[in-house]
């Protein structure tokens, strides 16, 4: 069995997404590891050539933003292309995986390597937001994707790269695996989130008010967002150490919360209760 693991970058430096940690955090299990490095302001591509592993095949390409939030499905593609394992393990540069569930997906993918009714393997999201203790299980905020697939041409990211589709349109065929994605897109100092939110304008995936681009992003009251009580995959500590809000989150939840027994078994558990209405 060969594993492919793949990503696209670009200007993740100017951004702040922890593409490192991202990518160290499935190498482990890959037996090659294809970065799509995009035309950037920073310096992305030299980032990503840091990275002492043999298993790192860099691909460069030119986005064309006339494709709008589709650019992003379209160099993930171009990256799937490139893959030569068996399974692809795709991860966006803002997202993580636990060393703890790497033993579970390595044995999933090897079990079902000659079945072909599975296509694809689905995680649950842990969306955290503000601080790396608080996470969104809110309505609009999607809870569970794929990002293990077969690597038999014949499924292919689609739209804003949220997730995969068969190219003939028939229904994918995937198993659950009970891991987690850890997705860091929504832990940002509050300058940092701002940039991006105009940045995602640019593309087309939101519309903006004229308040919201002159003025800081607000992650307004932590406390409606429930707590994250588990560890963190290895690779953020220094992240999560440096990370101003979610110390004084984590400081505030500590004192309210002392007695709690998810907070000294460190459970890595994320509630099934969907909060009804949208919050901005």
């Amino acid at each position: 069995m060969k594993i492919s693991g793949c990503t696209i970058a670009r200007n993740v430096i100017k951004y702040n997404y922890p593409v490192l940690e991202s990518i160290q955090s499935i190498l482990p299990i890959c037996d090659e590891f294809v970065v799509n490095v995009g035309d950037s302001q920073d310096e992305t591509l030299a980032l990503i050539k840091s990275i002492k592993s043999d298993k790192i095949r860099i691909i460069q390409n030119v986005w064309d933003f006339s494709q709008k939030a589709e650019v992003l499905s379209h160099q993930t593609n171009l990256a799937l292309r490139a893959c030569r394992g068996d399974w692809t393990f795709y991860l966006q540069s803002d997202e993580v995986i636990h060393e703890e569930d790497l033993p579970v997906l390595e044995r999933m993918m090897r079990r079902y390597l000659e079945d072909k009714e599975v296509e694809a393997l689905r995680f649950k999201w842990f969306h955290f937001y503000g601080s790396y203790f608080r996470y969104r299980i809110d309505r609009g905020w999607y809870q569970k994707q794929d990002r293990i697939i077969r690597n038999n041409g014949e499924i292919e990211s689609y739209g804003d790269a949220y997730g995969f589709r068969r190219k003939d349109a028939q229904p994918l065929k995937r198993k659950n695996t009970g891991c987690f994605l850890y997705h860091y897109g929504w832990v940002q100092p509050e300058d940092v989130m701002k940039q991006r939110r105009i940045n995602a304008e640019k593309i087309g995936f939101v519309t903006l008010q004229e308040g919201e681009r002159r003025q800081e992003y607000s992650y307004s009251d932590l406390n409606r967002f429930p707590i994250y009580w588990g560890t963190h995959p290895q690779g953020m500590g220094r992240r999560i150490r440096e990370h101003r809000l979610s110390q004084k989150d984590l400081k505030e939840i500590n004192k309210k919360y002392w007695w709690h027994p998810f907070k000294w078994l460190k459970v890595r558990y994320k509630t099934f209760k969907r909060i009804s209405h949208k919050i901005e």
